[in-house]
């Protein structure tokens, strides 16, 4: 591990418990950059959340939002609200702890207070991309799509000391819709192994001859989970069950649907889980399912990978770095929900299929351990360090 000593300065809006798979993705690196140096989080407040917090060895500063309505889904108006408080609060920490550099992440809406922070105290500053913040299908004011905040991402990606994407698809969609005028790296997100749980199917009332399909994540439209239940409706065998871990906007459309295809009995929306018995619910399934429009890595895959399930999922995005066709999971196209199907059904009677993308998963998710990603990191940031003496 690299033994210079630094002080980081971490600017996310989102940071556990606020958001999804982006602050997962922040506070794993954080905690390995903390085992040796200052590593300190600006990021955004909620209710019932503390100001400032220890949170382990990490120091968690948190700045009054507006409009924020749950800890699931941030408004476009409430990420607005993040700006003027993230800054203030910002000039404050690095006068008081003058970083060796700001490591900020989403273009939108941290990038801005990572590109000013750094240029008014002349500090490096690395922009990590999460797919989402520069491209969202699913959303009409995606900045891809919009020629205001497209200029405005292209300035923050032309600003920034470094850009790191987190997979060859946010690095391509970068180049695609900003033409940056710098290299993008890229180093994919850590992750944490969780000791596996050894529990009975009892504690979820779940039968043991139910072969339990999985997906987890905020209920927005980009995760287009109407295509895995329409899936199901395609699939006779009443033991095939899926369950749903997560809230959001999107829920009573999808619990609707449900009950319109005659599934409610076979689909079942757990709602928001602690870590804990998110791993307790992955440890019981036997597959995991995303019919996502778009994803920019997904760290709920490496978590199933880890777990050792299979993997069914969309053909765009982040996912095709790590999840080959037939080698640990089976990709689809999106909307395709036929397709679906026939991979779950496949899945469920190609025992031989199973193994083997079961075995690849336990074996292939160790190069994506905290450790090696954190170290990659931080060899960007001793770069700057040697520069600047």
């Amino acid at each position: 591990m690299n033994s210079k000593y630094f002080k980081i300065l971490i600017i996310n809006y989102e940071f556990p418990p606020l958001g999804g798979g982006g602050g997962i993705a922040t506070y794993d690196l954080a905690i390995e950059w903390a085992k040796h140096g200052q590593v300190d989080v600006l990021t955004s407040s909620f209710t019932g959340l503390k100001a400032e917090e220890k949170v382990g060895d990490l120091n968690v500063y948190r700045v009054k939002i507006l409009f924020r309505k749950s800890r699931d889904v941030a408004s476009f108006i409430s990420m607005l609200t993040y700006l003027p408080g993230a800054f203030l609060k910002g000039i404050s920490l690095i006068r008081k702890n003058k970083y060796d550099v700001i490591n900020t992440h989403f273009a939108v809406p941290s990038g801005p207070i990572g590109y000013l922070l750094g240029k008014i105290f002349h500090i490096p500053n690395v922009l990590s991309l999460h797919g989402g913040d520069i491209y969202d299908p699913s959303k009409k004011m995606s900045p891809h799509k919009s020629p205001v905040f497209k200029r405005i991402v292209k300035f923050i990606l032309n600003r920034a000391d470094c850009i790191v994407a987190q997979s060859s698809n946010t690095k391509e969609n970068a180049e695609k819709y900003y033409s940056p005028k710098q290299s993008i790296s890229i180093i994919p997100l850590a992750f944490h192994p969780q000791v596996i749980p050894h529990v009975s199917r009892k504690i979820f009332n779940i039968d043991k001859k139910d072969f339990i399909l999985i997906s987890i994540g905020r209920l927005i439209k980009r995760k287009s989970l109407e295509i895995a239940i329409k899936s199901l409706s395609l699939i006779k065998n009443e033991n095939i069950k899926l369950y749903i871990l997560g809230e959001g906007p999107e829920r009573e459309f999808l619990e609707q649907l449900s009950v319109d295809l005659h599934l409610h009995d076979r689909v079942r929306f757990i709602g928001f889980v602690n870590d804990d018995d998110k791993f307790k619910y992955i440890s019981l399934s036997d597959l995991y399912v995303s019919t996502s429009m778009h994803e920019g890595f997904g760290i709920v895959f490496m978590e199933a990978m880890h777990m050792k399930l299979p993997i069914v999922c969309t053909n765009n995005g982040g996912q095709v770095d790590f999840i080959k066709n037939e080698e640990n999971g089976i990709l689809i196209d999106v909307g395709d929900y036929k397709a679906c199907a026939d991979a779950i059904l496949r899945f469920f009677k190609d025992k031989k299929l199973y193994t083997k993308c079961s075995k690849n998963n336990s074996i292939r998710i160790k190069s994506f351990y905290a450790e090696n990603i954190a170290e990659n990191y931080l060899t960007i940031f001793n770069k700057f360090y040697s520069s600047s003496k």
